[in-house]
């Protein structure tokens, strides 16, 4: 009952939607957000594969825990991204980010050159993982504005939600590095 209930509002919305902004769905606009939603979907299902390998990579618990509770926000993005496209009427597709592709390889290759065990590593985990939520952090609040000039209320919403997670996640990696490994790692030899 619940979800009929939710996808009839979603169709009302989106006819309200259509009202108020009309082609929205034809326009470049829409074009566009659609294919930086599905750029996105493709980053966050390809992190839930990528955080394990750091977390399990990390030396301080602390670090650890972090990734492992961002771990599971993310698995909530995914689902959150599936309920915007399906909020759009949108199936959800993913398209190859190439600068996740990047970023993930990067921290691949910075767990492989640093010293297992060292907080060293743990500081370039940290510094690959924050260009992970930096990148993050501008395509949801570039998405996130896009929704909103769209009128796509619903899946504005939903995007806001997880661009405040990933501000969040970004500020505890930023304390973890700032309050213990960095002093940590600079007291590390080669």
């Amino acid at each position: 009952m619940f979800r009929r209930h939710y996808k009839h509002q979603i169709i009302k919305t989106k006819q309200k939607n259509a009202v108020e902004t009309p082609g929205v769905e034809e326009s470049a606009l829409n074009e566009l957000f659609i294919d930086e939603l599905k750029d996105i979907y493709w980053a966050e299902k390809h992190l839930v594969s990528a955080l394990p390998k750091m977390a399990k990579a990390a030396t301080s618990d602390e670090l650890r825990t972090a990734i492992e509770n961002h771990l599971n926000e993310t698995e909530n993005h995914v689902t959150r991204l599936e309920s915007a496209f399906e909020s759009i009427d949108e199936k959800a597709v993913a398209k190859k980010c190439e600068a996740m592709a990047g970023l993930i390889k990067e921290g691949e290759e910075i767990i492989s050159e640093t010293k297992k065990g060292s907080f060293t590593r743990d500081a370039g985990i940290i510094s690959a993982a924050q260009k992970v939520e930096h990148y993050e952090i501008a395509s949801y609040g570039t998405l996130k504005t896009l929704a909103t000039v769209l009128g796509y209320t619903e899946a504005a919403s939903l995007l806001d939600a997880t661009l405040q997670e990933e501000k969040n996640a970004d500020n505890m990696l930023s304390k973890i590095a700032e309050n213990s490994i960095n002093q940590k790692g600079a007291h590390e030899s080669e």
